[in-house]
């Protein structure tokens, strides 16, 4: 029995085996066999043919009119694994029946779906790719997708408006490729998107103006994305934050104007990222700060006008750089720096002639490039040094451009390259341009230029390949020699400022003048040309620019160039800086102060003018400040306040703040007064002196406003006699032939408006003990005892007074009155009498 079975098996498998072959022998019409493949395409079908051989892998239906599928006239294709029905009028995802189960690939572009149902999905567990593109699908709503084994989903050229967040959820275990191109989303909701393997998205020609930040978190592991033509204007900071392992960014055809590191925030692992066909006028400074593998950047097509020092520095990786049809025409020095690997460096269309003609570092810090492609620039002349840093340079394209002169060994410091591309007609062939021919053979590069004369007549429409040596002379200048350079000049705000330029030229040739500021073309410039004939040094035309400038202000600022041109090439002046100065002004001005002793003086002074004015100060017009010394002034370099901390009645006096800049100056002053209550200066001393002495009772008083000092005996007024003196301004009593009813408490009250202070002295007098004796009686008027009287009173003066020059009169008279003493002191502050 068992021997039976096996033999029913084997020849069971081999009459399915010699039915196969059978099959495969013989294609229902109208379809065609091909493989695996039975293509039933075109066939105008209504209906799926009933016999259809079992053997088929891929069943292609397109191009028919089938609106429904009849599952009993597919359910025999066991094999089946692919299927299309593309351009049929289907409405909804079919239902296969049991062979869903097994299908992988399902393309239903071009019917009649309008909605996507999960399930009319279900049954499709082996389903990888399905392509659902040009049908007729308005939203994707949460969930539209059920769990599947997808890997690839198109949803092309629909009628998307809409994206629910949840629509993808169930996919976000396989699927690697999303294409959403050519729908009318307008905008994508924050965690659409939560898809963790998908490798590839597109929404390519859709209608997204604006991007914000966090709208692709969740696609951890995307490799590029592609946004072509959606007309985005804007891209919010943190717009592509999450997409760290993102290698290729295309952003082609849309509106953005502006490159900021807000934007290109996150993309760590970005090395393609193309902005062709943009409006991007601008690049700032650190936008590349965190996309710094980049190798390739596309900035074709949009509106930059100038590459600013260091616009792609952190570049360091990149290595092709395309920013050909932009509007180009300034190049700043150091542009390029940072690109360290450059290989390839395309500047095709643009404006940059200047930089060839007139620079020497346009290209510094590409020493390994070895593509330059310059075609179309409006190039007229190369300088020697046009092309310093390029020592690796292998290709450079310069057609396009009517060149007409080259200085001598323009290509010399190229000594890898091979090949240059050059077609000019308008070549000057006079004895700068021997060389080039020669240079040209030598280094086998003269295949790919085609360069013919101009100038001179002899030489019009030759190749300079056909020029012989002696054949480039120099019997003329055609080309603008410039005479007269414009001058650097300083001007002060709201003048008129002119800068002059002169060249001359043999040629007859029509003379067009400019003028550039920063190397921009001044448009609008007001000028005033002329021409004139030189007869010194042959009959030669001088033309003269002037450029006008009125009523200048700050933004006037800058270097000015002029550029004259003639048929036979352009000539650079000199830049002439222009700086505009405004005299300072004062913003704060110190005024009068007046302080206690020990409190802290504040004197404010600020100043605006262009250049910024320097603030200095002076004290009684001098540099002398005691409150430096002693380190309690304080003034800072950008500080409005000048302070002193503990004032003295030093400090007092006149603070004069100075603001200077190249324009002038202008001062400012101020007093500081510094008061202080009246104190005693020595202390008080009791006196004992005997009778007939001449007394002296010290009152030194300090304080500021100078006190005024008063004396009272025995708290009573003093009552004066011709005995009593007072000097310095009553600090000092003096008492003549001192007697007992002189002896008592003395009081001394000085005050200023501060205050009033007091101190008293008690004054002792004691019989002389040598009073009886004749010898030793007290002097007559006509001895000298008053000469010693008037010694004492001088000497204590001058010790009070200080530095202070005295002159002293003694007058000594008899008479009956007594004795008069006239002393005069001069030059005292204050003067004490």
């Amino acid at each position: 029995m068992a021997l039976l079975i096996a033999v029913a098996v084997m020849l069971g498998s081999q009459g399915c085996a010699l039915g196969l072959i059978a099959d495969r022998g013989s294609c229902p019409p109208p379809c065609r066999c091909l493989g695996d493949l039975l293509d039933c395409s075109r066939g105008d079908l209504h209906m799926v043919p009933d016999r259809l051989p079992g053997w088929a892998v891929q069943l292609d239906l397109s191009h028919n009119k089938l609106s429904s599928i009849k599952v009993s006239s597919m359910i025999h294709l066991y094999n089946l694994r692919e299927l299309r029905l593309n351009r049929n009028d289907l409405k909804t995802i079919p239902n296969l029946g049991p062979l869903s189960a097994n299908i992988t690939l399902l393309s239903l572009t071009n019917n009649k779906i309008h909605v996507i149902l999960p399930e009319h999905l279900e049954p499709y567990q082996s389903l990888e790719t399905l392509d659902l593109s040009n049908n007729l699908i308005t939203e994707l709503k949460a969930p539209s997708f059920p769990v599947l084994r997808l890997k690839y989903l198109y949803i092309n050229k629909n009628l998307i408006t809409s994206m629910e967040p949840g629509a993808f959820d169930n996919l976000s275990a396989t699927l690697q490729v999303l294409k959403l191109n050519k729908n009318r989303i307008g905008y994508i909701p924050p965690k659409m998107f939560k898809l963790s393997n998908l490798q590839h998205l597109e929404l390519k020609r859709n209608r997204m103006r604006h991007v914000d930040g966090l709208t692709f978190q969740g696609l951890d592991v995307l490799k590029s994305l592609n946004m072509q033509r959606n007309g985005i204007t804007r891209l919010m900071d943190g717009a592509f934050w999450g997409l760290s392992n993102m290698e290729l960014l295309f952003l082609d055809h849309n509106n953005l104007t502006e490159i900021s590191r807000g934007w290109l925030y996150g993309l760590l692992m970005l090395q393609h990222l193309h902005l062709g066909q943009n409006a991007i006028s601008q690049i700032s400074p650190d936008a590349w700060e965190f996309c710094q593998k980049l190798s390739e950047l596309d900035f074709t097509f949009n509106e930059l006008t100038r590459l600013e020092e260091s616009s792609f520095m952190g570049l360091s990786l990149l290595g092709r750089l395309f920013i050909g049809n932009n509007q180009i025409s300034n190049i700043a020095d150091g542009a390029f720096h940072g690109l360290s690997n450059l290989n390839t460096l395309d500047l095709k269309n643009n404006e940059i002639s200047w930089s060839i003609e007139d620079m020497n570092g346009a290209f510094s810090g590409l020493e390994k490039l070895k593509r330059l492609m310059l075609q179309g620039n409006r190039i007229g002349s190369i300088t020697k040094k046009a092309f310093s840093w390029l020592d690796a340079l292998e290709y450079l394209d310069l057609s396009n451009n009517a060149i007409v002169s080259m200085q001598s060994n323009a290509f010399s410091q190229m000594k890898n390259l091979q090949q240059l591309h050059l077609n000019s007609s308008s070549l000057l062939c006079d004895c700068q341009l021997k060389w080039l021919p020669q240079w040209l053979t030598e280094n086998k590069l003269q295949k790919s230029v085609k360069a013919n004369c101009a100038h001179p007549q002899s030489l019009k429409g030759k190749s300079i390949f056909a020029v012989s040596v002696d054949g480039f002379v120099c019997d003329d200048f055609p080309k603008p020699q410039i005479t007269v350079q414009p001058e650097t000049q300083s001007a002060i705000r709201g003048s008129n400022v002119s800068f002059i330029c002169t060249a001359a030229s043999s040629s007859d040739s029509p003379m067009t003048f400019s003028w550039k500021k920063d190397n921009e073309l001044l448009n609008d410039a007001e000028m005033e040309n002329y021409a004139h004939l030189r007869v010194q040094g042959g009959e030669v035309m001088e033309y003269t620019s002037i450029l006008r400038l009125r009523d200048v202000e700050f933004d006037i600022e800058g270097k000015y160039q002029c550029v004259i041109s003639n048929h036979f090439g352009t000539s650079y002046s000199v830049k002439a800086k222009l700086t505009v100065n405004m005299l300072p002004s004062f913003m704060k001005m110190p005024i009068d102060l007046t302080i206690r002793a020990g409190s802290t003086a504040r004197l404010e002074c600020a100043a605006v003018g262009h250049p910024t004015p320097q603030i200095a100060w002076q004290k009684n017009g001098g540099t002398d400040f005691p409150a430096a010394r002693e380190r309690r002034m304080h003034v800072m370099p950008e500080d409005d306040v000048f302070f002193i901390v503990n004032a003295k009645v030093g400090d007092t006096g006149v603070y004069s703040c100075t603001a200077q800049n190249s324009a002038g100056s202008i001062s400012a002053n101020a007093t500081l007064t510094v008061l202080e209550t009246p104190s005693f200066l020595r202390p008080l001393v009791d006196r004992t002196v005997s009778k007939g002495e001449t007394t002296v009772l010290q009152c030194i008083a300090g304080g500021n406003p100078t006190p005024k000092v008063n004396w009272t005996k025995d708290d009573s007024p003093l009552v004066v006699t011709e005995r009593h003196f007072f000097a310095a301004g009553n600090q000092l009593l003096i008492l003549v032939d001192t007697d007992f009813a002189d002896a008592g408490k003395y009081t001394c009250e000085m005050s200023n408006i501060l205050g009033t202070e007091r101190g008293n002295i008690h004054l002792s007098v004691i019989p002389n003990p040598t009073c009886d004796s004749p010898a030793n009686a007290t002097p007559s008027l006509e001895d000298d005892g008053w000469a010693t009287v008037g010694v004492v009173i001088i000497a204590v003066v001058c010790c009070v007074v200080g530095t202070s020059l005295v002159w002293v009169v003694i007058i000594y008279t008899t008479q009956g009155e007594g004795m008069r003493i006239a002393v005069s002191l001069t030059q005292m502050k204050p003067t004490y009498l």
